[in-house]
């Protein structure tokens, strides 16, 4: 459904990543990245699903949610992984330039109020490609 997201954002123009937040074993929200279209700095597909699944929820804490997203999220998004409480992020492809999970470690730093669960490298080669290819096409 994250990679589906990703396309999503490929046709419209925008880096194609996607993000999806299940709780208990239920698809609460999902989205793209949108920052072009939204003229938002901040429409990261992690942000836009974190929004969405709060306004579900009617709560800006989602404990017990998961989010999948098809790389691994930057600091801003990693800030929000943590304000909003949500249990445990699983990723496609690392992002060796911005990759807050791995290049800072925020989601289990000490000093912050909560610590979140990460899973890296699921479906890594195909989140990996999507982003490939639309970096390419524009080079082009």
């Amino acid at each position: 459904m994250a990679l589906a997201e990703a396309e999503a954002a490929y046709a419209l123009g925008e880096v194609p990543v996607g993000a999806v937040i299940t709780m208990d074993g239920e698809v609460i929200a999902k989205a793209h990245n949108s920052p072009i279209l939204m003229q938002d700095p901040t429409a990261h597909a992690e942000i836009l699903a974190i929004r969405r699944a709060a306004q579900m929820r009617e709560n800006y804490r989602l404990v017990g949610a998961t989010l999948y997203v098809t790389i691994e999220p930057c600091v801003m998004c990693a800030g929000a992984i943590i304000h909003a409480r949500i249990e445990r992020v699983v990723f496609g492809a690392p992002d060796p330039k911005a990759g807050a999970l791995s290049l800072y470690g925020i989601p289990g730093d000490p000093k912050l109020n909560h610590s979140t669960l990460v899973t890296g490298g699921v479906l890594e080669k195909e989140c990996g490609e999507i982003l490939s290819r639309f970096f390419r096409e524009k080079r082009i």
